[in-house]
Order: structure tokens, then C-alpha cells, then sequence
């Protein structure tokens, strides 16, 4: 029923990259801490670095409890489902860094995402992520559902922001520089944008 993989790569890399959704999942160390879920989507903005290496831009949102987590313990866990066709999950476990904008590896993870324009969505880091443990399981109970298209929302929402009024919104949410569980998130004010 699963397997366990070394490499990203062949028929694994191209389920990974086809697919329009995935999730990822983080917890800080404390045994009482908040566990976060988040989904991810906007084609384009998830990319396969090498054989052991993913990244995604992190966008815009009303809170940072992945970048929280990622700052304090690295630990991330992404997740795709096989929406259609045959059945599959696939996660990679591993070690997450978010990259921030001012990080002097900014541009050229960023110039590895031709797939999307990033500047209406109020791009605040690049999370990279190194794999540990790769597997698949057969995901018999996930259902069929049909991606239609993109959400423009939050596209249309933060494409009228610019980094003065990007650094107010962060700055007036209460869980974007410190995390639900008081966990530094968000370096703010963000250095300015170079998208």
C-alpha cells in the first residue's frame, strides 16, 4: 500500500507538480502548542528544486503560524491528494526555512517561479523545504473532485497593496508578527519588495 521514496522524481515529481492543491502542516515544540493546517494552490507558485528540495511562495494571509514554526523547530510536513485519476497521496516530511525578502537567496529562488506573477498577492517569503522522508500511500478514501480554476481573490484583494500599506495590514493583524502561541512569525516591516 505505501512506499517509501529516496528521490523525488519520474512518476513522483510529476504527480507533485500536477497537482492544484497541497497542504502543509506545522507544530511548534511546545506540547500544548497550536498544530497548523494550511492549504496551498495558485499554479505556479509551488516549484520541485532538486531531487530532495521544494519551495513555495508565501503569500499574503491574516496570520504566519507556518513561517512561527518554521523559525522556531523547522519541522514541516506537505501533503498532495490525487483529486482524480488513480489514488494517491504523497508526503514529503521534512525541514522548512522561510526565505525572507531581504534574504540575499531571494531573487534567484524567486526567478525559479516563471509560472506566476507574485506581485499581486503580496509575496512575503519564499519557504524552503529540504525532504527527510518521502512517501505515498494509496488514498483510497480521498474523493473524486474536479479543479475548475484559480480563485482571483486573493490576487484582486492584495494586488492594490504596495509594501507601505502591505507592512499596515501585517502590522494591524494580530497573529502575522507573533503566532497564536506567542512564537516570533513575521519579521516585520518587510524589506522592501523586489517583484
Amino acid at each position: 500500500m505505501g512506499k517509501t521514496y529516496e528521490r523525488i522524481e519520474g512518476r513522483l515529481r510529476t504527480f507533485i507538480e500536477e497537482q492544484p492543491l497541497f497542504f502543509t502542516a506545522t507544530a511548534p515544540l511546545s506540547a500544548d502548542g497550536t498544530v497548523n493546517l494550511s492549504p496551498k494552490g495558485l499554479k505556479g507558485s509551488f516549484v520541485v528544486l532538486d531531487e530532495l528540495t521544494v519551495a513555495y511562495l508565501d503569500f499574503a494571509g491574516s496570520n504566519a503560524e507556518t513561517i512561527a514554526h518554521l523559525r522556531e523547530n523547522g519541522r514541516i510536513t506537505l501533503m498532495w491528494c490525487a483529486f482524480q485519476g488513480p489514488p494517491n497521496i504523497v508526503r514529503v516530511h521534512g525541514r522548512g526555512e522561510p526565505v525572507f525578502r531581504d534574504d540575499p537567496r531571494f531573487a534567484e529562488l524567486l526567478a525559479r517561479f516563471p509560472g506566476i506573477d507574485p506581485a499581486p498577492h503580496g509575496l512575503r517569503a519564499i519557504v524552503v523545504v529540504t525532504a527527510e522522508l518521502i512517501r505515498d500511500t494509496c488514498g483510497y478514501a480521498v474523493p473524486f473532485m474536479a479543479y475548475e480554476a484559480d480563485r482571483d481573490l486573493h490576487g484582486k484583494r492584495f494586488a492594490r497593496e504596495d509594501d507601505a500599506s502591505l507592512n499596515a495590514y501585517f502590522t494591524g493583524k494580530e497573529h502575522i508578527a507573533t503566532s497564536l502561541d506567542g512564537l516570533p512569525g513575521l519579521p516585520l516591516p518587510l524589506p522592501p519588495s523586489t517583484v
